[in-house]
């Protein structure tokens, strides 16, 4: 029964074998770079981590992730504001604002354009308690600012079971040059 396993095996590793073949050994031509012909779809847009995901309605994702940053606003400020005072009893009544003096309708707003802004010639943070919005850095608690802008209320006291991810620090830390992430392992 042995011998009959290790005959069948052989024969089934040899026809695999000899009936493979590399159409590529002829191939003369050498690739020069990536190749970028084609059409191409936008498929997912996320400027900002979480915004697509908690302030798109799912009937409206698709058009969202194809609608060109210069328009988001016009076409979707009115479902943020919507989405943002459904979900956060931060932004109960009208006037209410968040941290930064945003009313629901201006927060949206900055909001709905959803890109991640760099700053040129200033400090690139998400938000370190001065600057707001001027980029991101590595070690930027992203998630936990917009949980307090959203939730927070005018000074961050509200909701506080909401307001925080309570993830405070990478598991690694980021190294001093490029590519500026820890090994994953």
């Amino acid at each position: 029964m042995k011998i009959l396993k290790i005959v069948t095996l052989s024969l089934v590793l040899a026809t695999t074998a000899f009936n493979c073949s590399s159409d590529d050994d002829n191939n003369e031509e050498t690739p020069n770079g990536p190749d970028f012909s084609g059409t191409f779809v936008q498929a997912d847009q996320m400027g900002r981590p979480a915004v697509n995901t908690v302030f798109v309605s799912p009937a409206s994702k698709d058009a969202f992730n194809v609608t060109i940053p210069s328009e988001q606003n016009a076409a979707f400020q009115s479902m943020f504001e919507t989405n943002l005072t459904n979900l956060s009893p931060a932004f109960s009544a009208p006037e209410d604002e968040n941290a930064l003096g945003l009313t629901a309708n201006a927060f949206t707003g900055l909001l709905a354009t959803d890109v991640l802004n760099v700053s040129l010639d200033g400090t690139t943070t998400f938000f370190d308690g001065t600057n707001v919005l001027t980029g991101r850095a590595l070690a930027d608690d992203v998630i936990t600012v917009e949980l307090l802008l959203i939730f927070g209320g005018e000074d961050f006291s509200e909701n506080p079971t909401l307001s925080n991810d309570n993830v405070d620090e990478n598991d690694r830390p980021f190294l001093n040059q490029f590519p500026y992430l820890a090994s994953p392992w």
